[in-house]
């Protein structure tokens, strides 16, 4: 869990950095990415605007890209990045995806399985490139001049690669710029009709979810917890990170800390004391494979003397959610609202 915890608290503070400070909301200012008349055909050249962040800067900038034509050769940033792609029927335009850790999707794990797997950490932007990709997709925080990332947009598009920033995973995003991505994918590789499938099968889904929790009228609080270990507990503010917000708000929870930022001490969690905490679970692959028991990640928490005096330890309101749910920042986000609103709320799922 060691090796594991501290690679995900480096992507947090990582993360927290690119997130953190932004004053303007891409993600809210630019969510038309293309016009209602675009959506049955695609015609090219294509211009889509997405998302560019200079190394070292704080704010994502909106950027036109260019298509001339629909990319071949896809490179998937991530496991839930490449599963996102294969929804939309372009398994066999990817050649290969990074970061393949984390719960998978198993109603296209067929698919997924013979994809080139390039690591099972976050990859670099040399091995991104060992495929000769001609188009990068995934989660904004990995395009990025470091080890764990695959550099930046302006480098990969001087290289004449084009980028796809997710907009769900920029500030300002939230689970409704999911559709959009869908859509705008759709529309870059001439499949509206694909995409449209999509969006129609999960907002059907989320539908359903929030209609059985209307009855619910007063919102709970929560703390998010990322690493449960009584000599490294730490707590995961998540200020600025709107998706991540976004998916607890649809469970009618609020996070006690959603305006903080930095570091949390473990005083600050007693004192707020939120009604349920929640806490991460990691279900990885081989060599890198750690705790994938939820029973004993919940113990971990129930049994941690910090934080006993808690109400939620108290009532047994701990609750697990897998990495790709909750940092996914991709439609699997949907799978963890299912699991949790039925674990929290399990009368009416009944």
């Amino acid at each position: 869990m060691k090796k594991i915890s501290t690679l995900f608290t480096a992507i947090v503070l990582t993360l927290t950095f690119l997130l953190t400070g932004c004053g303007t909301e891409p993600a809210a200012q630019n969510s038309a990415s293309v016009s209602d008349s675009e959506k049955t055909a695609t015609s090219y050249p294509l211009t889509v605007k997405n998302y560019t962040k200079a190394e070292g800067a704080a704010e994502w900038q909106e950027k036109t890209i260019i298509f001339e034509q629909a990319p071949e050769r896809i490179v998937a940033t991530t496991r839930t990045a490449a599963e996102f792609l294969i929804h939309l029927g372009l398994a066999d335009k990817i050649v290969g995806v990074g970061g393949v850790f984390g719960k998978p999707d198993e109603s296209v794990s067929q698919e997924f399985n013979k994809l080139k797997n390039l690591g099972k950490s976050y990859i670099t932007k040399e091995v991104a490139m060992s495929v000769n990709p001609d188009f990068v997709f995934g989660r904004g925080g990995l395009f990025d001049n470091a080890d764990w990332g695959v550099g930046t947009v302006d480098a990969l598009n001087q290289m004449g690669i084009n980028t796809y920033v997710m907009e769900s995973s920029v500030p300002g995003g939230t689970f409704d710029s999911i559709y959009k991505d869908i859509e705008t994918i759709g529309k870059i590789f001439g499949v509206p009709e694909k995409a449209q499938e999509f969006s129609a099968e999960l907002k059907g889904r989320q539908e359903k979810v929030q209609n059985a929790l209307k009855v619910i009228k007063q919102d709970k609080t929560f703390a998010y917890i990322h690493s449960s270990e009584p000599e490294s507990l730490s707590v995961y503010a998540a200020y600025n990170d709107t998706f991540f917000s976004d998916m607890f708000k649809m469970l009618k929870l609020k996070n006690v800390f959603e305006k903080e930022q930095g570091e949390i001490s473990v005083e600050a969690l007693i004192e707020q004391n939120p009604n349920i905490l929640v806490t991460l679970h990691w279900d990885t692959e081989g060599e890198a494979a750690t705790q994938k028991d939820e029973n004993a990640t919940i113990k971990n928490i129930m049994t941690n003397p910090k934080l006993e005096s808690l109400d939620a330890v108290k009532n047994k309101q701990v609750f697990v959610a897998n990495y790709n749910h909750l940092f996914g920042y991709s439609y699997q986000t949907l799978d963890g609202v299912e699991k949790l609103a039925k674990e929290l709320y399990p009368e009416l799922f009944k």
